[in-house]
This record gives C-alpha cells, sequence and structure tokens, in this order.
C-alpha cells in the first residue's frame, strides 16, 4: 500500500473523493505523527489549529492500521458528524471495507419496558407529553436503532424521555422480558462486532467504572483509542471516577418501589409507606438548604443543623426502605433491581459522611428543586495511568487547545501522561492566516472585572464594535448573572439606538435552535455562558465578532477547585501559574476559537479584561493565541470592519 503522504497528496485518493479538499502539510505530518503512534502501540498527544484538518488526518491513519478502533469525542454532534459522514466519506475514499458501529448512552436508546409502563400507568403529565409518548411509541415500531437523535417530531429535552428511557439504575438488564428486541443491546453488540467505534467521552470512561467494578465491558477491546476533543477528558474523568447522589434519585427510587410493590407485592403494605417517606426526607433534605445554583464544599454545612438532621432522617429512611426490599426482592425482577438501587445509594451517602476518606473533595450542589451530593476525586492521573497500563494498544489525544505556548505539561499532569519515553506530544498551527483575517483588540480604560459595574463597561465598550460589524457577534460571559445583566443592558441600548439586529440568548431554546436562528438571520447578536465556547461552528459572514467579558478563570471559591488549590501548595507547587492559569488559557483559547473558521471568514476578537495587559502573565495567554494583529484603540477595531 502506498505511503500515508500520498493519500493526501495532489491528485490522491481523498482530493479525487472529497469534493473542495485541499492538501495542508500540517495535515500531513500530523496523519504521519499519527501513524507512527499507532504502529509503535504508543501515546500520542497532538495539538492541532483550527483547519488542520484533524478529523482526517486521524482517520486516514487509523483506517490503514486495521484491528479495532475506537474513536471517543466530547460531544453527541461531532459523534453523529463522524459515524453519518466523515468515516464512510474517508473510508469510501480510501477503499478500506471496514464495518463502522455508533454506540451511545443508554438515555439516548428507547427502552421498550419502560416505553410500554409509561403508556400503561398514564405516567405522562400533560396533553403535550401524551402526544409525545405516543409519536416515541410509532417510532418504536419502525426504527432499527431505536436513536432518539432520529425522531424529530419530539423535542430532546422533552421530559417525556424520562419515562421512555432507562437509567443504568433502573435498567433490568438479562431479566427484562424485552431484552431481544433491547434497542441498547442490539447497539452495543454491533459495537463488539464493528471494526471501528464511534463513542463519547461520558461512554468512555462510563465503561471503564464499570469494569473497574467487575460489570461485562459496554465496549470492545480494541488496538487503537482516538479521543477528540481531548481537552474535555479531565473533568469527564473526574465525574466518573468520583460518585454523585442526587435527590431525584432517591425521589425516583421511591417511585419506582411503589410501581413495583403495586404490581408484585401487594399484599406488603409496609412498602408503599417506607416510600413515602423516603420521599419527603429527599425533599426535606433539599429544603434544608434555603438556597439554589449553589455549590458548597461539606466542610461549610457541617455545622448546618437543618442540613445534618435532614441528611440523619434520609439515611435511616433509606436504610429501612432498603431492610424491607431485602424481604421482597425474590419477588420480581423490578423489586431486585430497587433493592440493589437502595443498597448502592446507602453505601454512597455513607462514604460521603466518611470524614477519613482521603483524596476526594465532598461538595454539594443545589439546584431551584434537587440536591446533589459529591465525592471528587482531587486528581484523576492515578487511575487514568492505570487503564493505559493495561492491553497494549495506542492512545491518541488530539483537540486544538491542549498546550500553553506549545507546553503540554499541564494537559499530561492531569492525565498521568508524564512518562517523556512513552508519551510523544506535537502541536501544528492553524493554516489559517491570522495575521490578515483577525485582530485582537483589548479595549482601553476598563475597570478591574471584580469591581462593581464591570458588565456596564464591557457592554459600553462592546457597543460601537457591534455596530461597525453590523452585528454578526457572540459575546460570551464567563457566568450566567453576567450575561443575564448584559442581556438586560443590550435591550435598553437596542431600544435607544434602534438596532435591527436580533438579540438572542442561552436558554431561549436549544443551543441547535439558537444557532439556526443566528445562522439564518445573518446579522444577529448571540449571548451566551459556558457552553457557547466551544463545539459551535459558525463559518461565513454570520459571524465576524466575538466578545469574550473575562479570562476564564475557575472561580478559586469553586469547592473542588478549592481543595485542588490547597492540594497543590500542600506538595509546594504554585498553584496559580501549575493549574489556574493553564486552564484558564485553554479555556480561552476555546472561546476564541470560535471566531476564525474558515480561510474566507475575517473577523475582530475583543477581550475586555485589562488583565492581560496589566498583569504579568497576561502576555503568556496572548501568545497561547492565534498571531493575530493586536490593537487598543476603537477606531482600529471598528475600521477593520470598514
Amino acid at each position: 500500500m502506498s505511503g500515508i503522504a500520498e493519500i493526501f497528496a495532489a491528485g490522491g485518493v481523498l482530493e479525487r473523493a472529497i469534493p473542495g479538499y485541499r492538501r495542508r502539510p500540517q495535515q500531513v505530518e500530523m496523519a504521519q505523527a499519527i501513524e507512527r503512534a499507532i504502529d509503535q502501540s504508543g501515546v500520542l498527544i497532538a495539538e492541532a489549529g483550527t483547519g488542520t484538518g484533524k478529523t482526517v488526518a486521524y482517520l486516514a491513519p487509523a483506517l490503514r492500521s486495521g484491528g479495532k478502533i475506537i474513536i471517543s469525542t466530547g460531544t453527541k454532534t461531532l459523534q453523529d458528524q463522524l459515524f453519518s459522514r466523515d468515516l464512510p466519506m474517508v473510508r469510501d475514499a480510501m477503499g478500506i471495507p471496514v464495518t463502522i458501529a455508533l454506540l451511545k448512552g443508554r438515555a439516548n436508546y428507547v427502552c421498550l419496558h419502560h416505553l410500554d409502563a409509561a403508556l400503561s400507568d398514564g405516567r405522562y403529565f400533560n396533553h403535550e407529553d401524551a402526544k409525545h409518548i405516543h409519536k416515541i411509541k410509532r417510532f418504536s415500531r419502525t426504527t432499527q436503532s431505536g436513536d432518539k437523535a432520529e425522531l424529530s417530531d419530539v423535542p430532546e429535552n422533552a421530559p417525556v424521555w424520562g419515562t421512555a428511557t432507562s437509567t443504568r439504575e433502573n435498567c433490568l438488564g438479562g431479566q427484562c422480558t424485552q431484552y431481544g428486541d433491547c434497542f441498547l443491546m442490539k447497539a452495543r453488540k454491533a459495537a463488539h462486532e464493528a471494526e471501528v467505534v464511534v463513542v463519547n467521552h461520558h461512554l468512555f470512561f462510563a465503561d471503564l467504572v464499570l469494569r473497574d467494578e467487575g460489570a461485562s465491558d459496554l465496549l470492545p477491546a480494541c488496538n487503537t483509542v482516538i479521543f477528540d476533543e481531548a481537552h474535555q477528558l479531565p473533568e469527564t474523568a473526574s465525574l466518573f471516577f468520583g460518585e454523585a447522589t442526587s435527590t431525584q434519585q432517591l425521589i425516583e427510587l421511591a417511585r419506582d418501589t411503589r410501581d413495583a410493590g403495586v404490581t408484585h407485592a401487594k399484599d406488603f403494605q409496609a412498602l408503599p409507606e417506607a416510600c413515602e417517606k423516603l420521599d419527603y426526607a429527599a425533599r426535606d433534605l433539599r429544603l434544608s438548604i434555603d438556597q439554589e445554583t449553589l455549590r458548597i464544599a461539606e466542610k461549610d454545612v457541617s455545622g448546618n443543623v437543618p442540613f445534618q438532621t435532614a441528611l440523619g432522617a434520609l439515611q435511616e429512611r433509606l436504610q429501612a426502605l432498603r431492610e424491607l426490599l431485602e424481604s421482597q426482592a425474590a419477588r420480581a425482577p423490578e423489586l431486585q433491581n430497587c433493592f440493589d438501587r437502595a443498597d448502592d445509594f446507602a453505601a454512597r451517602l455513607t462514604r460521603w459522611r466518611d470524614t477519613s476518606l482521603a483524596g476526594y473533595v465532598r461538595w454539594l450542589e443545589v439546584y431551584q428543586h434537587s440536591l446533589v451530593v459529591n465525592l471528587t476525586p482531587l486528581s484523576v492521573a492515578e487511575q487514568f495511568q492505570r487503564q493505559l497500563e493495561g492491553q497494549k494498544r495506542a492512545w491518541i489525544f488530539t483537540s486544538a487547545t491542549l498546550a500553553v505556548k506549545s507546553d503540554f505539561n499541564h494537559y499530561q499532569r492531569e492525565l498521568g501522561l508524564t512518562d517523556s519515553e512513552k508519551v510523544a506530544t506535537a502541536d501544528w498551527a492553524s493554516p489559517f492566516d491570522f495575521a490578515n483575517q483577525a485582530l485582537l483588540y483589548v479595549p482601553e480604560g476598563m475597570p478591574a472585572p471584580n469591581t462593581p459595574g464591570y458588565t456596564e463597561a464591557v457592554i459600553q465598550a462592546a457597543l460601537p464594535v457591534i455596530q461597525a460589524s453590523g452585528g454578526k457577534a457572540f459575546l460570551l460571559f464567563t457566568s450566567l448573572r453576567a450575561m443575564e445583566r448584559a442581556s438586560d443592558l443590550l435591550d435598553e441600548a437596542w431600544e435607544k439606538l434602534e438596532l435591527p439586529y436580533p438579540l438572542l440568548k442561552q436558554g431561549q431554546g436549544s443551543r441547535s435552535e439558537l444557532l439556526e436562528r443566528f445562522r439564518a438571520a445573518g446579522n444577529a447578536v448571540l449571548l451566551g455562558s459556558q457552553s457557547f465556547w466551544e463545539g459551535i461552528d459558525v463559518k461565513g459572514d454570520a459571524l465576524s465578532l466575538v466578545v469574550i467579558d473575562k479570562l476564564p478563570f475557575a472561580p478559586p471559591d469553586d469547592p473542588v477547585m478549592a481543595a485542588r488549590i490547597d492540594a497543590i501548595k500542600q506538595k509546594g507547587g504554585n498553584a496559580f501559574f501549575d493549574y489556574q492559569l493553564p486552564r484558564a488559557i485553554i479555556n480561552l483559547k476555546q472561546g476564541a476559537g470560535r471566531l476564525i473558521r474558515d480561510e474566507e471568514d475575517r473577523g475582530v476578537l475583543m477581550i475586555c479584561d485589562p488583565r492581560l495587559i496589566s498583569k504579568a502573565y497576561g502576555k503568556r495567554i496572548w501568545q497561547s493565541l492565534p498571531p493575530m494583529r493586536r490593537t487598543r484603540s476603537e477606531e482600529d477595531a471598528v475600521a477593520f470592519f470598514a
């Protein structure tokens, strides 16, 4: 077979098969580096700037290598794009007849058992839910995959999906009467048989955790693992190597036990009473904290008497239900499932209250209607490193944002990828002409970011540039509160100045809906917080201005961040330069990366935070961004659009 470079050459198979394909030296070098790593069963961390074509750069050598390949992405959107478009396109261009499969988490597949249960007991609450559940039933009779993404008639966030899909807790597994027709099981079987499997990071780590617990593997053993959007891995790993238990899960346990008892243990009156008591106890625990949208360390509620009393009562009610279920579990698979869940939740709450447990952060997350107790590892490096030391295989980590000025140390430390003999790193700059396509504008005279009136100053500075760009802007904020305040200010400005640009805001619809409206308008202004900083691709004239309110440092009072900072300091490290600054730079690179998505794109990146100029570390930050022209002059920023 010809060398990998020939596949990318002018007149080669990719150019002949892919419309608009253009050879880029960075893409060829990246493909060669990945091929070496696969051949040597090595570890490669590869940063590739926007426009490199990294998807094709890893698909071509992976498909040539043979063997089992798992490709894990950060989002379901990219997962679907890989499976439906990119993989078949490269496979067909190269003429390599590999079988491919798509595997998502169980919440994406219709559960026939729970769907029928919902239909029979009328578990929907209003006319719209009833309409949706019948659409899902009709869909379940005709679909091959059962993937809810195929049913566009029912919104992805419709509440009724919760009754038509299963969770890890309430799945009956092999004891389910519909097991033979289960869409999830069929998808897993296809994944085991395929040569290339496309998953997402959440599913990948769920499999690692289940494997550690001795459960059957969700994912087939493989020769190569490729992580796209690999910058998300440390956060995802923290989620899965830790534990989270919510009052909502306990309320659902009480509901499911009550339903199972009605069907299989009508004569056991103690069960519904215990369910009711657990339900009340879970709700009382939420009400013991009189705030919402709150993240707080366990030590900060150790003296909160209402919380501690409510938590103790919840444990008692849960243990009482557990003991009752133990006596009834043999009567039906549904009752056995509820017992297993009660047993697991009871053990989790005990661990959460264990102050001697080292290496973990114990903290609370409070929402409007629920409360979550979290046990999060201080570091995932050791646990992740163990996965690499198992079966011999290649591990490829790639993203547009992994390094700080070509330095991967921060990322390597977070995932335990520090063995220089085993781990190779490489980075390729974007092929786009940033010096001519983009301008970095840091306005003068901005107040310190923590002062009152800062958001007002951001909007005042941004308005002339928004007008010069004719809308076509993303305004990205580091907090929801700042975004909401900015929205109010822009509403006032739009009315006063009679600006013709549609104003869109995160929360007014799903992310995909808002992006469709943004693209269709052609001159809209969209306000977003964290979920709009990455994974957004708007090419062309519809987006010409990205405004970022502050450098995205995580709040130091966040319980997980605070605990990790303390741990670094105790080991003699510099928490700011070793941890906080690199994370902020990687997040900023993601936000800045929304601007230039194509060779024809032009635009202004406006970062309002004066620390980019006033602090010594500011230089390190802007040097990590693409090489744009820089200015502090509003006139220059406005003139860019002239």
